[in-house]
């Protein structure tokens, strides 16, 4: 996909202008706007109060009309070249067309199309390929947002995946750390099931498996590349004693961890 013209944060003080954007054939090309103030809009002839922190991706040839609300209108707008334009990869994502809808946090989008215009604009080395790579990152974050929406913001979101992914990271690279799974509830300001259900959502699997996966992968580094002994690779690898080591070892490799060793 490709822009055909782009602006960031464009105010419209309802003092000094009459601000009435009025299209009875449509916008000419694939218009996305991320509404930051309360807005009227009338699109395919049904009328809206969209709340501020909304967007809209309109056709071309919808008929749309819009307005402030209030004093002050305010957004961010992408047209699209027509000829660029992917609806199938769009319909994918399960993103809708000419209708407003509401997201509650808009900061990640709004930020996107801040380093969008500066692309499109700049005429730098690579500007060009940096766009359409935005481009599909907009669109990919457009997806997310909409379908995470319904239980807490893309803002809380990331922050909580911020914290899920450390929490991941030290599993993985220091299983010796991790402690039971309550100790990481803890450490993610959580309940034991909050975090345990946030936590496969967020990554796909349980946090149990990840810690097994993580321990029995430390595991077969340490029997490949040292010459550690199979207790203290089990205490290298998060185990209280080796025999807990030597058991599970075994039901993830199909190998005792001496058998392991000897294999390679």
């Amino acid at each position: 996909m490709k822009i055909g013209s782009i602006g960031y944060n464009h105010v419209h003080d309802m003092k000094y202008e009459n601000f009435i954007m009025d299209r009875p054939k449509g916008p000419g090309a694939v218009l996305l706007l991320l509404i930051k103030t309360p807005a009227v809009f009338k699109v395919g002839g049904v009328q809206y109060q969209v709340k501020e922190n909304s967007f809209i991706l309109m056709s071309p040839d919808t008929p749309c009309y819009y307005t402030a609300q209030e004093n002050v209108y305010t957004d961010d707008w992408v047209y699209f070249e027509n000829d660029d334009w992917d609806k199938e990869y769009v319909e994918k994502l399960g993103i809708p067309m000419d209708i407003p809808v509401y997201l509650g946090d808009m900061d990640e989008l709004s930020h996107l199309v801040h380093i969008l215009v500066y692309e499109h604009y700049s005429g730098a080395v690579n500007s060009e390929e940096i766009e359409k790579k935005y481009i599909d990152v907009l669109f990919l974050m457009l997806s997310r947002t909409l379908k995470s929406r319904n239980c807490m913001s893309s803002k809380q979101l990331s922050e909580r995946h911020y914290r899920f992914t450390q929490i991941r990271t030290m599993i993985f690279t220091m299983p010796d750390h991790v402690g039971n799974v309550d100790d990481l509830a803890a450490q993610a300001g959580m309940s034991r099931s909050g975090f345990q259900h946030l936590y496969k959502k967020l990554f796909g699997t349980t946090v149990i498996k990840d810690i097994i996966e993580g321990r029995t992968k430390r595991a077969k580094r340490l029997l490949s590349s040292t010459r550690l002994t199979i207790k203290e690779i089990s205490t290298r690898c998060g185990y209280t004693n080796e025999y807990s080591f030597m058991r599970q070892f075994k039901e993830q490799v199909g190998k005792t961890p001496t058998e392991y060793r000897s294999s390679i």
